[in-house]
């Protein structure tokens, strides 16, 4: 299964997809309300320009965020990272990725895998809206400045090289966006990168990760 993972989603739509649009403005102010009901004041800028991004993917496939989730798990846990060659490998961890993600503390972690939410918020833990509020991927929202931290956290594992500000430079992004299929982390790295770069726009514009 893809997802994809775009930042200004009526923006996007609008001239495409109008009535996808509208219906994605709605759900975006339900998520707001929703949002309000808890303490957290947010609301979709949909007339704010998206800033540009880097080269790289629009999305990715459940699986490859999974090995994702996978390196922040093992980095979390302290545990050695190794690359992961198929499914097997993946299942072999997938205790110790169940057992992070049920500190309920992981933007990363705690999401669903093919619909819902990050705002540019920073709050701490992600929040669990409750069903009633209706909102895409089972009500978790992350924040897009707590999912950056977990980026940054586990970049080394991945070999990217941040710089000391914890900023990805240019050159890097390059870097990453031109590894070959076959690079160790390769899959894993392109989610990253696709992730950092929503996470990037997203707090620079105020509006919201949406997966889809």
């Amino acid at each position: 299964m893809s997802l994809a993972v775009t930042v200004g989603i009526t923006t996007a739509l609008s001239g495409i997809d109008d009535e996808g649009a509208a219906r994605s403005r709605v759900a975006l102010d339900e998520l707001s309300a929703a949002l309000a009901a808890e303490g957290v004041a947010w609301q979709e800028p949909y007339d704010v320009v998206v800033p540009s991004t880097r080269p790289h993917l629009r999305g990715f496939s459940a699986s490859a965020l999974h090995q994702l989730r996978r390196v922040l798990a093992l980095v979390d846990s302290a545990t050695p990272v190794t690359p992961v060659a198929d499914a097997a490998g993946l299942a072999a961890d997938r205790e110790l990725i169940d057992d992070q993600a049920a500190l309920l503390e992981s933007h990363l972690l705690c999401h669903s895998d093919s619909a819902g939410y990050y705002v540019p918020v920073d709050f701490g833990d992600p929040l669990f809206l409750p069903a009633q509020a209706g909102v895409a991927g089972g009500g978790i929202v992350g924040s897009s400045q707590g999912l950056l931290a977990e980026l940054r956290r586990c970049a080394a594992a991945l070999g990217v090289r941040l710089d000391p500000a914890g900023d990805l430079p240019d050159t890097e992004a390059a870097r990453l966006f031109a590894l070959p299929d076959d690079a160790d982390f390769a899959v894993e790295t392109q989610t990253w990168l696709t992730l950092h770069e929503a996470c990037r726009a997203s707090i620079a514009s105020g509006r919201a990760i949406v997966f889809h």
